[in-house]
């Protein structure tokens, strides 16, 4: 019995108790979710056009703030950095394009994997080489985000919000927005998506695979660039960074490997109930520490009752 109240009433009697801290420890769910939700996306438009599973997202975050901040330890102004390492994040897209996947259109799915694999290791070594492999101190200042915080006191307690997690939060969201509105409105953004549907028809009818897969991969750069700014305003930038595209996976089947829209929500929900859990749940039950597998263990869940993610489309083989 006091096992099935610690598990079934204890926890939410301690969320209706004190609403205050549930509004924190969801607060900085929504903020995780967030991001993984930016490093889903990344993986998604790859995907979508050229059914490519990036391995590589990953460093790109990384690779994208170490080339931020380490133009401006050159000397460059932090605002002049940023268009700087964008040209950069171009460019590797126009040099993967064209080295790595132009000499393998039409190989198996598994070889064009195991090239984002040697892209990885390359630019970890490329990173290394450039930038040195010492942490380094995110120009949070520099880049006119705020590092104060705002603080209320809801329903009789107090709740501190971070004013770097709403810049976060609301750069994130217009992020998105901007790629909804590229990918339904413009003429290359109806491309990719009549790529993603149907790869022969769209080649057909003369769509570039070469241009769009330089600007896919441009378009994960630039959420690599975003996403590496924030995090590495929350934790420093270093190649341990990497690590955070590994919660992208559980976003992933979780939402579906197609969708844009499961992305999203995927990683929102991923965020804010892998906190919950390890506060009411992991900490008291388990020790703590259960955010570096919460993730994993619901998708696992969900893939038992739906295999293609929640917003995946459910694919019927007639033979």
């Amino acid at each position: 019995m006091d096992l099935l109240n610690s598990i079934l009433v204890k926890p939410f009697g301690d969320m209706f108790g004190a609403p205050d801290f549930l509004i924190q420890v969801l607060w900085e769910g929504l903020v995780a979710g967030v991001l993984y939700a930016l490093i889903a996306l990344g993986f998604v438009l790859i995907y979508k056009s050229s059914r490519i599973f990036n391995f590589a997202q990953g460093i790109m975050v990384v690779f994208a703030a170490l080339t931020l901040v380490g133009l401006h330890e050159k000397g460059v102004p932090a605002l002049l950095a940023v268009p700087m390492t964008l040209a950069v994040m171009f460019a590797l897209a126009v040099a993967i394009e064209r080295v790595v996947l132009r000499p393998l259109v039409n190989q198996p799915d598994i070889i064009l994997f195991m090239a984002t694999i040697g892209i990885t290791l390359f630019l970890v070594g490329f990173g290394e080489l450039i930038f040195g492999g010492e942490n380094k101190v995110m120009i949070t200042q520099q880049l006119f985000i705020p590092t104060g915080s705002f603080e209320f006191e809801p329903f009789g307690g107090f709740v501190s919000i971070e004013q770097k997690d709403v810049t976060a939060v609301i750069g994130a969201v217009l992020l998105v927005a901007g790629l909804i509105l590229f990918l339904n409105r413009s003429k290359m953004g109806r491309a990719i998506r009549a790529l993603g549907d149907d790869h022969q028809a769209a080649l057909s009818v003369g769509i570039s695979l070469s241009t769009i897969w330089v600007l896919v991969w441009f378009i994960a750069g630039v959420i690599a660039l975003a996403t590496g700014i924030v995090w590495g305003a929350r934790a420093g930038v270093s190649f341990a960074l990497e690590v955070i595209a590994f919660k992208a996976l559980p976003v992933l089947m979780l939402g579906g490997l197609e969708s844009v829209l499961g992305a999203i929500v995927g990683g929102i929900a991923i965020g804010v109930l892998e906190k919950l859990f390890e506060i009411y749940w992991g900490q008291p039950l388990l020790g703590g520490n259960t955010e570096t597998w919460f993730a994993f263990v619901f998708a696992l869940v969900v893939l038992l009752f739906r295999p293609q993610g929640l917003f995946g489309e459910r694919i019927i083989e007639r033979v």
